[in-house]
């Protein structure tokens, strides 16, 4: 089977980069290892800014419709404050990836991309300018460019992160409430001991909230409150972070906790002899700006645009200038409220300067 260009994971990115080439007329092969519909452990926040890649995708219409309500403003619960910005905009929305994957997944497929779900790719080799990909099932899909969105987590080969162990390490959980009092268009961002997190309400009346926690403190909660990792990480936060508690005072939760990790905030290379990384495994922000899901829409953009223009040496640098600051952003706001002395002093400036609020959503890339 010979295509224009693989596509690897049909999340986000790889389901966006394969509906804009595949309605520009590219023979496409979506391949993604996992069924669909699926929970993933993410904020399901997507900014503003990422609907008119939505909208040229096709799917922008049914996105407003099933979207929780809008976000107008942003704020931070620490310890036994909660300081919110007095400025009120249309942030964004969150909408659940059981949705959101499905809405991109069947547009890629609407443009005629072929689909191979579920399939994972577990070899890859090229010569010359056919790439070669191996499906565990033992079927080979031969392509002229390989798109590689199977995110950063992936252990397996041939697109695996590498990574040693550290205590530093953080891991992400997440979890869905029913009930919890969260006030109208508020998106917090949770600064507590060892990590941060986010609470946003999403679609059917859903609250998420998502964190990620270090791999040290992670232990200690669970020394502390007992219980699996999950149901420790929530007692953590509620024990450290009054509004958190309150929040979640009558709420109830819908399922289970979700875990994942360790994630591998960073800068990677994003292309290599015909191969082009995208979303997480081009380059991953800490989560507490709430930008995963929008950076990986928008790079996949930026690629399908390199590659239909016949330039696709361009899209590392184009990637590099408009996603590394946003990165860059997210690594300084994570150390600052993880560690207790800055997330202490840095509250202290919030509270008399809340302005600033404004200023990091804009920093983090939703404006």
């Amino acid at each position: 089977m010979l295509f224009d260009a693989v596509v690897i994971g049909a999340g986000p990115a790889g389901a966006t980069c394969a509906r804009l080439l595949a309605q520009a007329g590219w023979r496409i092969a979506l391949v993604e290892k996992a069924d669909f519909p699926r929970r993933k452990v993410c904020g399901e926040f997507l900014s503003a800014t990422t609907l008119p890649v939505l909208r040229a995708c096709g799917i922008a219409e049914a996105y407003l419709s099933s979207a929780g309500p809008v976000v107008t403003r942003v704020g931070i619960f620490a310890g036994k404050d909660a300081i919110v910005s007095p400025m009120q905009q249309a942030w964004g929305r969150a909408l659940g990836r059981d949705r959101l994957d499905v809405l991109l997944r069947d547009a890629a497929v609407d443009a005629g991309a072929e689909l191979f779900q579920p399939a994972e790719i577990i070899g890859h080799h090229s010569g010359g300018a056919v790439h070669r990909c191996r499906l565990e099932d033992g079927r080979e899909i031969a392509s002229g460019t390989v798109i590689a969105a199977c995110g950063s987590w992936n252990p397996r080969e041939p697109f695996a992160v590498k990574h040693k162990p550290r205590a530093s390490d953080m891991f992400a959980f997440k979890a869905l409430f029913r009930d919890a009092r969260l006030p109208p268009g508020l998106m917090p961002l949770l600064a507590f001991p060892g990590g941060y997190g986010g609470m946003v309400e999403s679609n059917d009346g859903l609250t998420s909230l998502s964190c990620c926690i270090r791999r040290d403190v992670l232990a200690q909660a669970r020394a502390r409150h007992g219980g699996k990792a999950g149901q420790a990480v929530l007692a953590h936060i509620r024990a450290t972070t009054r509004h958190v508690d309150a929040a979640l005072s009558h709420a109830v939760l819908d399922g289970s906790v979700m875990s994942v990790g360790p994630i591998h905030p960073g800068v990677r290379p994003r292309s290599s002899a015909g191969v082009y990384a995208v979303g997480n495994l081009a380059g991953e922000a800490h989560p507490v700006i709430a930008e995963g899901i929008s950076m990986a829409i928008q790079g996949a953009q930026l690629l399908a645009q390199c590659l239909m223009a016949g330039r696709p040496q361009d899209y590392p640098t184009l990637w590099q200038r408009r996603f590394a600051p946003r990165i860059r952003a997210a690594s300084l706001f994570a150390h600052l409220a993880m560690s207790g002395v800055t997330r202490d002093l840095s509250r202290r400036v919030i509270t008399l300067f809340p302005k600033i609020l404004d200023w990091g959503a804009r920093a983090s890339g939703k404006a």
